[in-house]
């Protein structure tokens, strides 16, 4: 039986897939979501990495596959290590949900790297908590969701910093060709970070992929348009018979 499973961003958290997994269980997929490492009760690892948060998405994946394949839902920063992970670890995975994401962090620029980590951190270098800073960049998402608010503000401020860090060290542009597992990509029409032409770009160089917008939908699709993801979802899988 395939199996799900969820991969948050980075102000996320297992809880921000909660009107998720309800929904395709009652489906008959069994359903789970993570918290990478340094979330949740999750253990961090070091170094905090590409290599080794995929190596622990990995060791995850197997401790599953008992269960039947698995199908990798992967939401901005889940996108990334979906991308990664797949990419290092291929065994076990029958599909890719690669939403609200991209293929890399920018341009890679060095210059440009350092403006987002530094403009991302100084908030907590200003003393200011996760709370103020969910409260004050959710809403420039085009998200509205008091729910994504809550789970960001909990997120530990160690944990953030690392994974801001993490993020930038992104780029997976030229293992897309090499996808050879059914793949969806789901964009939100007024999403400022991943927006809907950048995954159009992304989806066509990776073979036989799926393209999906959702209309009226920012950044934060899972939770603020959760019957329209789904229902997206959905249909892929039906589908590719998942």
């Amino acid at each position: 039986m395939t199996q799900l499973l969820f991969l948050h961003g980075i102000g996320g958290g297992h809880h921000a897939w909660d009107a998720q997994l309800p929904y395709f269980a009652a489906q008959g997929y069994p359903s789970h979501a993570w918290d990478q490492p340094g979330y949740g009760h999750t253990p961090s690892v070091e170094p905090y990495d590409l290599e080794q948060v995929s190596a622990s998405l990995a060791r995850l994946i197997r401790s599953l596959r008992d269960g039947g394949p698995v199908v990798l839902v992967g939401h901005s920063m889940g996108g990334f290590m979906a991308q990664e992970t797949y990419a290092r670890h291929p065994e076990g995975i029958a599909a890719l949900a690669l939403c609200f994401t991209s293929a890399a962090f920018g341009s890679g620029d060095g210059a440009f790297v350092k403006q987002f980590i530094a403009a991302r951190i100084a908030p907590l270098d200003a003393g200011k908590t996760m709370a103020d800073i969910a409260a004050e960049l959710l809403p420039t998402l085009g998200g509205n969701s008091k729910h994504a608010e809550r789970i960001m503000a909990g997120v530990p401020p160690g944990t953030y910093r690392k994974a801001v860090a993490l993020l930038t060290t992104f780029d997976r542009r030229n293992d897309l060709a090499r996808i050879a597992v059914p793949t969806l990509v789901v964009s939100g029409e007024q999403d400022p970070l991943a927006p809907p032409a950048t995954m159009e770009k992304m989806a066509r160089r990776i073979p036989g992929a799926e393209h999906v917008t959702i209309p009226g939908c920012g950044h934060l699709g899972p939770m603020d348009r959760p019957e329209a993801f789904n229902a997206a979802l959905l249909a892929f899988l039906k589908k590719h018979k998942l």
